[in-house]
């Protein structure tokens, strides 16, 4: 990353504006679509022999992504479409009534906060607006932040339905610049190279379950890219950029 300077502070920091992603950056979300891909696998256990259910489904999931979206209703609809595939349209109703349940159950549960992200949304507010900037369905994703009882500490909101360069531009613009913006997240596809890409810093805060949608490779050496263990290490890396 930049080169380190411990007496830093923000009113001297290159950092103006920062944002952070939502789900698996500041509250868990993608563990609820691991849970629910075993009960898919259960569920369709008596019904097919398909060697890899889980790649029959990757593949659905991308396919649709430009009709559905990002988000719950897309997966289960995706989950729907590859019973239908595996079984040459057999699958019994009841099947198809438990994996909408199941989808109605990952939108009603309770958000978990990922650990220091309280802090760190608190820690970013010293350096300038503080935004958060999600992908996924509006109605759910609003109903998440609500819940999450971090909505109040951020300067504005943004949920989108893709990030690229030109998403993180237009953000940030309103703030600055991506010049003097930063974009915290676990996703190195989403939060972390576009940003880079439109000028800005990119971290990266990985976490235990990835989805493989969101692999990318990270832009090691770039002076504006950097790597965190968790969010309890955002302060003294925040205090370190010159």
């Amino acid at each position: 990353m930049s080169e380190i300077n411990r007496s830093s502070n923000p009113r001297t920091s290159p950092i103006k504006c920062i944002g952070f992603d939502a789900d698996d950056t500041l509250w868990h979300n993608e563990r609820f679509f691991k849970l629910t891909q075993e009960r898919f696998a259960d569920l369709l256990a008596p019904h097919t022999d398909t060697p890899d259910l889980d790649a029959v489904l990757m593949a659905a999931e991308r396919r649709n992504l430009g009709h559905y979206g990002f988000g719950i209703k897309g997966f289960v609809l995706s989950m729907i479409e590859t019973a239908l595939e595996v079984t040459d349209n057999r699958v019994p109703g009841h099947v198809i009534a438990d994996l909408i349940a199941t989808g109605q159950d990952m939108l009603q549960h309770p958000i978990d906060l990922l650990p220091y992200a309280a802090e760190a949304v608190q820690t970013a507010k010293s350096y300038g607006p503080v935004l958060l900037i999600t992908k996924g369905d509006l109605l759910h994703q609003e109903q998440k932040i609500a819940q999450s009882g971090l909505g109040e500490m951020f300067d504005g909101v943004e949920i989108v339905s893709d990030k690229h360069p030109q998403v993180y531009t237009r953000i940030f613009d309103l703030f600055g610049g991506a010049q003097t913006g930063m974009m915290i997240g676990n996703s190195m596809k989403s939060d972390v190279r576009p940003m880079i890409d439109a000028g800005g810093y990119g971290v990266f805060v990985p976490h235990d379950l990835a989805w493989a949608l969101e692999d990318a490779e990270a832009p090691v050496g770039h002076p504006r890219f950097g790597e965190l263990p968790d969010l309890g290490a955002l302060p003294d890396f925040l205090s370190a950029l010159k």
